[in-house]
């Protein structure tokens, strides 16, 4: 028949153990973390043990078993390599109406321990007749889906509450954080960008409110004024508010300002980083950002507006003189202003140049040229944002990357 699953609070209540091979070891801390009193009865132990019992974790009776070790006990593990000494404490529990685990005899047990998992405040427990592979298996499963969102976990007592602001990577949806989707999964309110993961839109509740807060190039756009209004509005309504962005909210992600918004308006915040693509990019075409000898340094810029603009806060002289790497974001379409600049500025003009569009995606492409051609190949090859602009010698790194993986390659 199946087993009558019940969640045990152990807190300060005796639990005997008898064996201290590695079953024990695998097992006492997780009676240790839900409080339990152990007592441990064996003539040795693991290592493992060893360490928790001199940390005065667990009670050692170090010798074998004896009649009357089940008394005052509420529940019993036996997991001796002896299967006289396992029915013995089996049949001394059982007499005294203590429930007792047997680890060498599932259909003697008169209880099974499941596979059990934690995530947050949800446990999970899981036996398959016995079979402990199994229910591992299932258990890491259904542990997984609640950890990445998969497994919807929005209807509960208590949610979160107030705003989230959640980094969604570069780009591709598996980039986004464990945290992230697990507080994307509770929404009820979603404020998206365009740059966000528009795949993890799809796996929303149809119950979730989604607004888009796109702010497209030269096109329809959202004010960020709007957007905190948004956000404060919802959130006073008693909605979990999640801000979905691409890359990191703190870079070049005007996560601050809605910080700064919502903790005005009384709204609490939880800020989840997320992967930028200042760093992903780069990386998904092959170009380390920093290689020892090459790069000691990587300067991550927003060209949002060119150089020479009053409005621009970038010391591009500094950045023409240094040797580190630069990353420039939102700088296709003033991709030449900024060759000229670096140029004008003292940069080589041989130093090596990349623009990775729509990278980590399916559809990203790179193209590779010198500062003194990166702005004629752009323009040639059709290049168009969302791009990021590698500029410096760890293009060449990356290129020698490729060129060892080809050789390689069969």
């Amino acid at each position: 028949m199946a087993p009558y699953l019940l969640g045990l609070r152990l807190d300060g209540r005796r639990v005997l153990v008898v064996g201290g091979g590695h079953v024990a070891q695998r097992r006492i801390p997780a009676m240790l973390a839900a409080g339990a009193s152990v007592t441990l009865v064996s003539p040795s132990v693991t290592p493992a043990l060893d360490d928790l019992i001199a940390a005065g974790r667990v009670t050692w009776e170090s010798r074998p078993y004896q009649v009357g070790d089940c008394d005052g006990a509420w529940l019993v593990h036996t997991c001796t390599d002896q299967r006289d000494v396992n029915t013995a404490v089996a049949a001394e529990a059982e007499a005294k109406r203590i429930w007792c685990v047997r680890a060498d005899d599932k259909d003697a047990s008169a209880a099974w321990t499941p596979a059990g998992g934690r995530v947050g405040e949800v446990s999970v427990a899981v036996t398959a007749g016995g079979d402990p592979r199994r229910a591992a298996g299932i258990r890491d499963a259904v542990v997984g889906a609640l950890r990445d969102g998969t497994v919807d976990a929005r209807r509960h007592r208590t949610k979160p509450v107030g705003v989230a602001l959640i980094g969604g990577g570069p780009g591709d949806p598996g980039l986004i954080t464990v945290r992230g989707r697990q507080l994307l999964a509770q929404a009820d309110v979603v404020v998206a960008d365009r740059l966000a993961p528009r795949a993890l839109l799809d796996e929303l509740s149809p119950d979730v409110e989604l607004i888009d807060a796109a702010k497209v190039p030269y096109g329809r756009s959202l004010s960020q004024d709007k957007i905190n209004e948004v956000l404060v509005e919802r959130a006073r309504e008693g909605k979990f508010v999640v801000r979905l962005k691409g890359g990191d909210p703190f870079v070049f992600g005007r996560g601050g300002e809605e910080a700064i918004a919502c903790a005005r308006a009384g709204i609490p915040v939880v800020v989840v980083p997320g992967v930028s693509s200042a760093v992903a990019v780069p990386a998904s075409a092959g170009v380390p950002v920093t290689h020892r000898g090459v790069s000691q340094d990587f300067h991550v810029v927003s060209v949002h507006v060119p150089p020479g603009d009053p409005r621009s806060t970038v010391d591009w002289p500094a950045l023409a003189r240094s040797r580190g790497t630069l990353v420039l974001l939102m700088a296709v379409e003033r991709i030449a202003d900024i060759a000229d600049t670096l140029l004008k500025e003292g940069r080589s003009p041989e130093t090596p140049a990349m623009v990775v569009q729509d990278g980590t995606l399916p559809t990203q492409r790179a193209v590779s040229a010198t500062l003194s051609t990166v702005a004629e190949r752009v323009a040639a090859v059709g290049v168009r944002p969302p791009a990021i602009a590698i500029i410096g010698e760890v293009v060449r790194v990356g290129q020698e990357i490729e060129m060892v993986r080809a050789e390689r390659i069969p």
